[in-house]
Parts: C-alpha cells; sequence; structure tokens
C-alpha cells in the first residue's frame, strides 16, 4: 500500500475539524524477551482551516528502546473507513520527525496543513492514528489505534 499522508487522511472519506485528543500508550514487552520500542504520551490534535490560512494535523509521542530509535510511520485514518492498516501498510506511508531526548527515547512529531477544501470534504466522526516506532535495532512496534481524535463540524 503506497499511500502519501493526504491521500489515505483525506482521500478516503475527507477530513473536517478534529476535536477530541485521547492519548495511547504502549508498554515494553516481558523482561524474558527482548526489548520493544515504547510509545509513550501520544497526543494527537487538529487545528481546523481559518479566513486567514490553512489548518494543520500533528500527532506527538515519545518513543523509547534501550538501543535507542531509528524512526516512526503515522497515518490518521477515519473509524468510518473501516480501513485499519496493518504494520506493513505504515512501512510506505510518510515519516514522522523524530528528535532525540536522551540514549534511549526520542520525542517524534507527525504534522502537516489542512487546506480548506480537504477539511470541506473531511469525514466526519471518530478517526484513529496508526503509528509503527523502528528501533536502531531493528525492533519495531505496531499500535493500529495510538491515538483517537473525533471530526465535527
Amino acid at each position: 500500500m503506497s499511500m502519501s499522508k493526504r491521500a489515505l487522511l483525506f482521500s478516503l472519506a475527507g477530513v473536517a475539524a478534529v476535536g477530541g485528543v485521547v492519548a495511547g500508550g504502549l508498554a515494553a514487552s516481558a523482561a524474558s524477551a527482548p526489548e520493544k520500542p515504547a510509545l509513550e504520551k501520544g497526543s494527537a490534535h487538529y487545528t481546523a482551516p481559518s479566513a486567514s490560512g490553512a489548518g494543520s494535523f500533528t500527532y506527538t509521542v515519545d518513543v523509547s528502546d534501550n538501543s535507542g530509535i531509528r524512526g516512526l510511520k503515522v497515518v490518521a485514518w477515519p473509524a468510518s473507513s473501516k480501513l485499519n492498516p496493518t504494520a506493513a501498510d505504515l512501512r510506505s506511508v510518510e515519516s514522522a520527525t523524530c528528535r532525540s531526548t536522551s540514549d534511549d527515547t526520542s520525542r517524534c512529531t507527525y504534522t502537516f496543513k489542512v487546506t480548506k477544501k480537504e477539511a470541506a470534504d473531511a469525514a466526519k466522526g471518530t478517526w484513529y492514528v496508526s503509528a509503527l516506532a523502528t528501533a536502531k535495532d531493528g525492533d519495531t512496534t505496531f499500535v493500529s489505534k495510538a491515538a483517537t481524535f473525533d471530526v465535527t463540524g
């Protein structure tokens, strides 16, 4: 599945004003297994376009792994689409920008502008953010519903 963030976010059913934010998180694996990346303190925020300019969508999350973080792939999708992306799907979407905050943790931010037309064509209701974190040692963690938000309007 080769989709840009806009193709997935806006061509499925469209996007509109997003209201609520629900943090997503994931615990590390059991002590006997190698540590996998963990996502903590995740939040999604949407600002609708205004008369003076474009709006934006941002998802921010702290990602940690004992080897450090290589990257994070993110996609937002409307629940009404029944899309439910997989880890394999997320390998071909755009990456968040990750900045190291310690040896094993990075703050990753995924953001893009939203035009008035895109907002007008948006699906209303619940939306999800899916995330795929990759550690420097190659371990991955996929979270199908890392954050939830509502599109209103």
